[in-house]
């Protein structure tokens, strides 16, 4: 069985048939040099020729009737066009079939025999790392197991793909630029059901699992939400058996490890990630797709076809990351592309002795992919994010169409069986890119091609800030994509041909709608791209989706009407954010409930809420968080030398570092509080609530204000936590290099979730689902999905503060134009800031830029919200001292509320009002 991938798989003997003009891709027009074979044997059949220079660079177009017809094989093709039926012949498709199946059998075993599984690592050692028992360390025993169970893990693969084949249903491709996946191992063996078996196995071996779980480094290929909540939908798509891929960029750096200097600020450093071989993923050096920049468009005659030729070519190579579903044998897929050169080493260049030369055009292409978010503060880094953004949906629309292709139906049919989910504006040049494919390469008209196009894909906008709408220089698009840049003008010719027809004279609407923003430069409005080159479009929260129609998506709303938006919800999977991460809270769950069904149906956990009346259920729930601050206090005690109080109230805010989510009214609250202990009277202090003030998050590279904060923070830490006036009372912590594996050990921890974006500001938020769902009370605004957590929990288990959405620009305006004094707005601020500016966490003027952007206009309201924020935080705290009985029911009510924000109901939704696809199950059995 040849095997280039799951959903590779083909069936039915070789034989030849004749030829389809829809049933194989047809050579591409503009990549003609390109070939996986050599290209002596591509390009000189019968021998060795002499090479006809002034052809170079010129484009090989064979006519569609001489093109081969297309061959029917055992390992790859054949379906009748009636969906989800496929003639199984009787022959075994290679070799002898008894030989096949015995060595099938002889791979099987009960997945609960512990010395079974011990085999197989100890096989690993010695075959797969050439090590023995006696030169074993912890990371080989890591590497080991790993191996082991990710042969587990393809069995299901092989088994998924084979189901999928034999059904051929409609697929979802989800389209992410961050898979923020974390470690792999726990995960993997949780939903495989074997976590207990793996554990005592490796025990047997002389490891403990705990140990070998952290020799895992966290995958580098996310930063924040975005990548995490693709991480969940993915791991949700394969439980609900929902035939799915993910696509994205295998970065060799991930985006930056965050080191934090003396002097408090932030440093980037490399994150080789890497560095030691990865175990999860496959390398598929046979799928790789050919990728150009640059060179010359030539417009056919009396057609909508181009050539795109010349410029610079490489290759999108794949690398898979099998995904396994909890509970099911269903098996997903990552497919992660990396920039490879078509010709890695000038050989000339380096005998002449320019050794530089010789690898420069490797360098250039490997750059594509070595960083995520390469800073775009410059021409060159906008460059080269464009350049990533293309050769990721290129190799990934490349795979799908070859997958399509082997159903042998029209092109008319791929919104039948294809819907591509763009996880905000990153793919939305798979728009342009598909049009091109099938207008260039597959010789459809541009209005079948539209038609196509507009039926495949749905857009998931992930902010409500205009200012963070994608959009790029057009000349970028000139230098770089010519062929896109043309299919673009033509969209948005006929786009505004449209608006003008149904607004006529109405000039400004047109600016405004306009995929091409006008001025100098021009730029291409990516969002506005998205919204007309897909059948939907989605907010992320409630409020999020409401806020979109209602301010920077009006215009649209207006041309496309309401049913064109709609709302799903973000979610998180309960199997990694409180099976794995919070094992005791999970454990107390099933034995209460009798069972693990919570795990697949959280709203399961509703069944609990009355066990917050419950005085032993209330400390079982108690001593498993106490615990959990234990172990978070232990790991900080060692790694930053700080010692934590676990009877104080843990406060976490978790997240990138950004204006808008305000982590500095958070901080100059923490200011605000020791200036108030620096002030009391020993008997005032003891009236005063213990904080633990905890912040994690990365600030982007060229964000300098953002950067300000991390200095600020860990400077109020420095001084905060070696006060001797302030003792237990008050300690600062900035967890430096945050992670998922971090997050992990914070969320179980945390008693309060800081969520206090500047209403309207915050798409969605997921820390504080995840922090919800581990009991952590809410203090927050009303933004986001907050609003949908304190519904669902009751308003009164959350402390909501701050200035409301509908409230917010009439602030800012008066901040902007009508300016008071910061004394005026808050005094307590005025006094946070006398107190930074003299010198009491460093020096002053180093602030002075972050302190400006409230001095002035005040965008964030910041000095508005103080007062609120500290009001709130006083009944948290009054809460927290006076009655631990009734924090703790608030917290068990918050927790078990909690069941709609599972990713599981958030696929569902996606499966059933946008993508209408339907689980596709593999049955037990289905194999070989």
């Amino acid at each position: 069985m040849v095997y280039t991938g799951p959903g590779d798989v083909t069936l039915g003997r070789s034989r030849s048939r004749s030829h389809s003009s829809h049933g194989s891709r047809t050579p591409s027009l503009h990549q003609p040099g390109l070939s996986r074979r050599s290209s002596l044997s591509a390009g000189h059949p019968q021998g060795l020729k002499q090479v006809d220079t002034s052809k170079i660079g010129v484009p090989i177009v064979t006519p569609r009737k001489e093109r081969p017809g297309h061959v029917r094989s055992l390992t790859g093709s054949y379906f009748p066009a009636q969906k989800g039926v496929v003639t199984m012949e009787d022959e075994w498709p290679i070799g002898d079939e008894k030989t096949w199946k015995t060595a099938l059998k002889d791979m099987e075993f009960d997945h609960e025999d512990e010395q079974k599984v011990a085999n197989t690592v100890v096989r690993h050692v010695t075959t797969s790392l050439a090590r023995q028992a006696y030169n074993i360390d912890a990371i080989a025993a890591y590497q080991a197991t790993a191996l082991s169970v990710r042969d587990r893990l393809l069995e299901r693969w092989n088994e998924t793909a084979l189901h999928h084949t034999k059904k051929a249903p409609k697929r979802i491709y989800y389209l992410s630029i961050e898979w923020l996946i974390g470690r792999s191992l726990d995960n993997a063996v949780l939903n495989l059901g074997m976590r207990n078996t793996y554990e005592n196995a490796t025990q047997k071996l002389g490891f403990n699992f705990e140990d070998l779980l952290n020799e895992e480094r966290d995958a580098g290929l996310g930063n924040g939400g975005l990548g995490r909540l693709a991480a969940c939908y993915i791991d949700s798509m394969a439980t609900l058996n929902i035939p799915g891929w993910g696509y994205g960029l295998r970065y060799n750096y991930g985006i930056f490890k965050q080191l934090i200097s003396s002097t408090g600020e932030q440093l980037e450093a490399p994150d080789p990630w890497l560095d030691r071989e990865n175990p999860w993923e496959i390398a598929r050096l046979d799928v790789a797709y050919p990728i150009r920049f640059y060179g010359r468009v030539e417009n056919i005659p009396n057609s909508d076809k181009a050539v795109w030729s010349g410029g610079m070519e490489c290759l999108a190579v794949a690398y898979d990351t099998p995904i396994p579903g909890f509970n099911t044998k269903n098996c997903a897929n990552i497919r992660l592309w990396s920039a490879k050169p078509v010709q890695g080493f000038d050989l000339n260049s380096f005998n002449a002795g320019n050794y530089e030369a010789s690898v420069a055009a490797s360098s250039e292409v490997e750059n594509i992919t070595r960083v995520l978010y390469p800073n775009d503060n410059m021409y060159a880094g906008k460059k080269l994010r464009i350049m990533q953004q293309y050769l990721w949906v290129s190799g990934s629309l490349q795979d799908i169409l070859r997958r399509f292709t082997k159903l042998d139906l029209p092109w008319t049919a791929l919104p039948d069986y294809v819907c591509i989910q763009m996880n905000d504006t990153h793919p939305t040049l798979a728009i342009p890119e598909l049009m091109r494919i099938l207008i260039d390469e597959e010789e459809l008209s541009y209005e079948t091609a539209w038609k196509i196009t507009t039926k495949v894909f749905a857009y998931t906008n992930h902010t409500v800030l205009p200012e963070a709408l994608e959009r790029w220089q057009l000349d970028l698009f000139e230098t770089l994509l010519p062929r896109h840049l043309q299919i673009i003008y033509r969209i948005n010719y006929d786009f505004m041909q449209a608006v003008a027809k149904r607004w006529p004279g109405d000039m400004d609407r047109m600016r405004r709608m306009s995929i091409i923003e006008e001025g100098t430069p021009k730029y291409v409005r990516m969002a506005y791209l998205a919204i007309v080159g897909s059948f939907k479009v989605n907010g992320v929260a409630e409020l999020h989706s409401q806020l979109l129609q209602a301010t920077i998506f009006r215009d649209f709303v207006e041309f496309k009407g309401r049913d064109f938006f709609t709302n799903v919800t973000n979610g998180i999977t309960p199997r990694r954010w409180l099976l794995q991460c919070n094992p005791q809270l999970a454990a107390l769950i099933t034995h209460t409930l009798g069972n693990d069904h919570w795990l697949t149906h959280l709203k399961t956990l509703k069944q609990l809420l009355p066990m917050s009346e419950n005085e032993e259920f209330r400390k079982a729930f108690t001593s498993i968080k106490m615990e959990n601050k234990q172990r978070l206090a232990d790991l900080v005690e060692a790694e930053l030398g700080i010692t934590l109080d676990i009877e104080s109230i843990f406060m976490t805010q978790i997240k990138r570092l950004h204006e808008y989510k305000r982590q500095t009214l958070n901080l100059f609250a923490v200011i605000y509080r020791y200036l108030r202990i620096k002030k009391a009277s020993p008997e005032e202090r003891k009236k005063i609530a213990k904080h633990t003030a905890i912040f994690a998050g990365k600030a982007a590279p060229g964000y300098y204000v953002a950067k300000l904060v991390i200095r600020l923070i860990n400077n109020v830490a420095r001084v905060v936590n070696s006060d001797p006036d302030v003792g237990d009372l008050l300690k600062v912590v900035f967890i430096p290099d945050y992670s998922v594996s971090i997050a992990e050990v914070l969320v179980p921890a945390s008693d309060v979730s800081v969520q206090i974006s500047t209403a309207g500001t915050e798409a969605s938020g997921t820390s504080n689902m995840k922090l919800a769902l581990n009991g952590a009370l809410l203090l927050g605004t009303v933004d986001g999905a907050n609003v949908e957590i304190a519904e669902d929990a009751g308003e009164d288990q959350s402390f909501l503060f701050g200035h409301l959405t509908e409230q917010v620009e009439g602030v800012r305006f008066t901040n902007s134009y009508q300016p008071t004094p910061l004394e005026q707005r808050s005094s307590e601020l005025a006094e946070v800031f006398k107190a930074v500016e003299s010198g009491t966490f460093g020096e002053g003027n180093t602030y002075e830029p972050l302190l400006k952007t409230v001095y002035e206009h005040d965008y964030y309201l910041v000095s508005n919200d103080f007062g609120s924020y500290l009001a709130a935080e006083k009944l948290m705290d009054e809460c927290y001292a006076n009655n631990r009985t009734e924090w703790t029911k608030k917290s068990i009510l918050t927790a078990f509320n909690m069941g709609d924000f599972s990713s599981d109901r958030s696929v569902q939704d996606y499966a059933d009002g946008i993508w209408s696809v339907e689980p596709c199950e593999v049955p037990n059995g289905d194999n070989l």
